[in-house]
């Protein structure tokens, strides 16, 4: 199965269904489309002023621009207060891979009239992740970047 690497908080919020997407600079893979992937969190550690920016951002009017579902706030205000609760190098779960689609087509989504992010190359296509399984127990793995072969 492939699988794909992505930082903490943010893979353990695909997991629990608050980040409906991933974005990234390119359009996903068409072979990759339509398939299961497994969702690996980095060995990166969460950053308080990362988690501190969403949490901020989640209470204001600009609650839009994290591409989050309101359900996040709470968890992130928990993993602020510890930040090494979650997992790193693992893998959390498995996902299929969505058609991917332009950043500024989903933002009204999430409240927003049109996306006026400042990071508009870097992160101008979302991938819609859907059908969320949750792997229990967590799988330790040292990943890598972009997409790699994982064996369960």
């Amino acid at each position: 199965m492939k699988a794909l690497t992505i930082w903490q908080p943010w893979a353990t919020m695909i997991i629990a269904g608050v980040k409906p997407y991933e974005f990234r600079g390119w359009p996903a893979p068409r072979a990759l489309r339509g398939s299961r992937i497994a969702i690996h969190a980095g060995a990166r550690p969460m950053r308080k002023a990362e988690l501190a920016d969403l949490i901020v951002r989640l209470r204001s009017s600009e609650s839009w621009s994290t591409a989050l579902k309101p359900e996040a706030l709470a968890m992130l205000e928990r993993w602020h207060s510890n930040p090494f609760a979650l997992p790193l190098a693992s893998i959390l779960g498995t996902a299929v891979l969505g058609e991917p689609k332009r950043a500024f087509d989903i933002v009204s989504e999430f409240g927003a009239r049109l996306n006026d992010s400042d990071r508009d190359e870097h992160s101008n296509w979302a991938w819609p992740l859907t059908e969320i399984v949750p792997l229990e127990p967590i799988q330790p793995a040292k990943g890598l970047q972009g997409f790699w072969d994982w064996r369960a």
